[in-house]
């Protein structure tokens, strides 16, 4: 490899180092085990103004995943109108996607922007995104779902 190419590589930001090739067709949301956005409850972020973990006993099949929900009320909620709550391209990092590519996510990385739920990869990465929300919005949706393969 080329020094310079290495170098620039290095300093690349983690998310790009963590982002799987779009080879095989990726799950259309972001998912471990089965279970949606680390398993994060969707309607927190609108209701208690953040991130809330989700319990096993409050879940909804949607999309080939699990999501979790802190009560009944939630799941409820979310299960009559899952857009209104699912995050922006699957829960995979808003960022990332708006530069071509999917990454993970982490619960305290998040964004409500237009009534729609952004997460990112990590604080800083979200910092990025939120540079020009509307553009990086508007690159992300341009590149979604074509990033998943």
């Amino acid at each position: 490899m080329h020094r310079r190419t290495f170098s620039a590589l290095a300093l690349a930001t983690p998310a790009l180092w963590l982002a799987r090739p779009a080879l095989a067709r990726e799950p259309e949301i972001y998912q471990e085990g089965g279970i949606a956005i680390d398993g994060s409850d969707p309607v927190g972020y609108f209701t208690a103004n953040g991130p809330v973990s989700g319990n096993a006993a409050f879940t909804v099949n949607h999309k080939g995943a699990e999501w979790r929900f802190a009560d009944q009320g939630s799941a409820d909620a979310f299960a009559a109108n899952p857009s209104a709550y699912e995050p922006a391209f699957g829960g995979y990092c808003a960022w990332a996607v708006s530069q071509g590519y999917i990454a993970p996510t982490v619960p305290e990385a998040w964004t409500i922007h237009n009534d729609k739920l952004y997460l990112n990869f990590s604080l800083s990465v979200r910092r990025r995104f939120e540079r020009n929300l509307d553009a990086n919005t508007a690159k992300a949706e341009a590149n979604w779902p074509g990033v998943l393969g």
